[in-house]
């Protein structure tokens, strides 16, 4: 893990990409954003599209903007940037919702410039409409793509992808996100936050990552009221029935789905003739949706709901929230569930309610008391910051994202990370040309006459296979799936003809340039050192290839017990090749 990261991060310092060229209509749509940008908001703009015009190292930047501050418009400048230079965008958002409102604040934003599509990819969708957004976003018809994790599916290609926006980055597994960074190391990165995990914090502070801070809040917005103090039915029913006087709205958030039934029933108790609705994370989310429709037009009053609309949701007739058992909540997700309401100029107002204060650990008081002290707008930063001292910063390339480094003290743990740094020129991986991989196995690729009267055009999607192979991996499966899709399951004889092409392409990935056989050996050359040999072969799944492998000189022996047929021994291959390929840190192989 250490060893993807450390080469993620070396990676994208050490790659170039041409600047992009300033649009012609940049000026027009800035001038199409109806509001006048903060000082800071101006800032962000200058710096996104210096590192994206001036500057020949792809962007890695963190927008920290407390919400409703404009990072989205900031988003969308870059967007229009890379847009305009004829590539692609990719927006991604922890949750449906989310993605949700991003589309429609995207398809509006853009309605001017009939060129630039935008769509929506979740997996609410069915497999048809993905099946067809897949393939218009691989040709090139799709410029913005925004959705959750689901775009992060293998089956996902692109076109031509140049940025990635991240917002929330902290709802985002490290593993989803590197995976994000890691099949093209060269991509620009935009992170959208309002309170950052602490780690990505730390690596803005200490200028790993170039970040730009919005802490000027728009003239019209008020600072949201924040009480904290022991859950009481008198103080919920009181703030629910002034905010509903006042003609708005209300969020009701608990931490847990099963608490939501008691919250209902106590609610339709005491306000039995209020129009509420639910929304969790268990519900389908088309559910979810057409609940937050209603909610947003007015027709819902009370929304019970977990955290799952922490993340920008933006209903500004919505002004109280009432968080119940806030002591189970992280102080990010508290500050973000407080940015809920008071983002239009009507005060908001925040009750954050604990079950007992005799129960409260240290660190759940400290939460609370952080999330009372710094009440004011624009103090997203500030809360990570106290966030970080609470938490600590996390292993910096680690996949847990705070933790406790005190114990080796900061400064030995960055001379140990700089020197593992240094060493990770000994963990690369140089790939071979794919036409320079000798596989000495005797198959034959003759199709049965009857499966090549089968297919439309035999000769061009033998041709196609070659092609797909000769080009990536990625390639290579999607040709397996559209093969599958139009003429079924293949036949035998066209099955090794495919694992030939999968042996030779993930050969070459590996640094194989020549595989044969010698009875029961399997020996193959290899570029491999003996380190990048070792860590693959710890973390082979298969016990059976663990224990079949070696390295010698220049070379991979693996010992058969038996000696196979050809077909056979394509198989083994396959599959031990495949077990490799599938644990090679993610990007040792650049």
């Amino acid at each position: 893990m250490v060893v993807n990261l450390m080469e993620l991060y070396l990676q994208r310092m050490r790659q170039k990409r041409p600047p992009y060229p300033k649009p012609v209509e940049m000026d027009q749509f800035t001038a199409e954003f109806p509001y006048e940008p903060t000082p800071d908001q101006n800032q962000a703009f200058i710096d996104v599209e210096k590192d994206l015009t001036e500057r020949e190292t792809p962007m890695d930047r963190l927008i920290c903007g407390d919400v409703g501050f404009g990072k989205t418009e900031v988003a969308m400048r870059a967007i229009f940037i890379v847009i305009s230079a004829g590539f692609q965008a990719m927006v991604l958002a922890p949750t449906v919702i989310l993605a949700k409102q991003h589309y429609d604040v995207m398809s509006e934003r853009f309605s001017n410039y009939p060129d630039i599509k935008v769509a929506m990819f979740s997996g609410a969708q069915t497999k048809e409409e993905k099946d067809e957004l897949i393939t218009n976003i691989r040709n090139g018809d799709l410029q913005i793509i925004v959705g959750t994790h689901a775009v992060l599916t293998e089956r996902m290609a692109y076109n031509n992808l140049g940025l990635l926006v991240v917002d929330e980055e902290q709802k985002f597994g490290v593993q989803q996100k590197e995976k994000i960074a890691s099949y093209k190391a060269s991509i620009d990165v935009l992170t959208l936050s309002a309170t950052p995990i602490p780690r990505t914090l730390y690596l803005a502070l200490t200028g790993f990552r170039d970040a730009s801070l919005m802490s000027t809040p728009p003239p019209e917005r008020v600072a949201v009221r924040t009480y904290v103090s022991g859950f009481s039915k008198e103080r919920a029913l009181s703030a629910i029935k002034f905010e509903l006087a006042r003609g708005g709205q209300v969020f009701y958030v608990v931490p847990r789905i099963k608490a939501i039934d008691d919250v209902l029933q106590f609610l339709k108790d005491f306000l039995p003739d209020v129009p509420m609705a639910v929304a969790h994370g268990k519900k389908v989310s088309k559910n979810i949706q057409l609940a937050m429709e209603k909610f947003a037009c007015g027709e819902v009053k009370i929304l019970v709901c977990t955290h799952i609309i922490e993340s920008g949701i933006d209903i500004p007739n919505a002004n109280t929230i009432i968080v119940q058992y806030a002591e189970l909540f992280g102080l990010a997700q508290l500050y973000q569930l407080r940015g809920r309401v008071g983002r239009s100029g009507t005060e908001g107002f925040a009750y954050l309610f604990y079950t007992d204060k005799s129960l409260l650990s240290k660190i759940a008081t400290d939460r609370l008391g952080a999330i009372e002290e710094h009440s004011d707008l624009g103090q997203g930063f500030h809360v990570a910051e106290k966030d970080m001292g609470i938490r600590g910063f996390g292993s910096l390339f680690g996949e847990q994202q705070s933790g406790d480094v005190a114990n080796v003290g900061i400064d030995l743990f960055f001379d140990m990370l700089f020197d593992s740094l240094s060493k990770v020129d000994q963990f690369c991986l140089v790939p071979v040309p794919y036409k320079d991989v000798q596989l000495d196995i005797n198959i034959s690729s003759r199709l049965s006459s009857e499966y090549i009267s089968y297919l439309e055009n035999p000769v061009e999607l033998l041709n196609e296979a070659t092609k797909a192979a000769e080009k990536d991996l990625w390639t290579l499966m999607q040709f397996t799936e559209d093969l599958r899709r139009q003429y079924g399951k293949e036949p035998r004889d066209m099955e090794l003809l495919l694992k030939k092409l999968y042996v030779r392409r993930m050969a070459a990935d590996l640094g194989i340039s020549r595989i044969y056989s010698s009875g029961k050996t399997i020996i193959m050359k290899t570029n491999m050192n003996k380190k990048v040999f070792r860590l693959m072969r710890e973390a082979m799944s298969l016990e059976t290839h663990r224990n079949s492998l070696s390295f010698t000189g220049k070379e991979i022996k693996g010992e058969l017990l038996v000696n196979l047929p050809d077909s056979l021994l394509l198989n083994w291959l396959f599959h031990c090749l495949a077990d490799c390929y599938a644990v090679i840190p993610a990007l040792v192989k650049y």
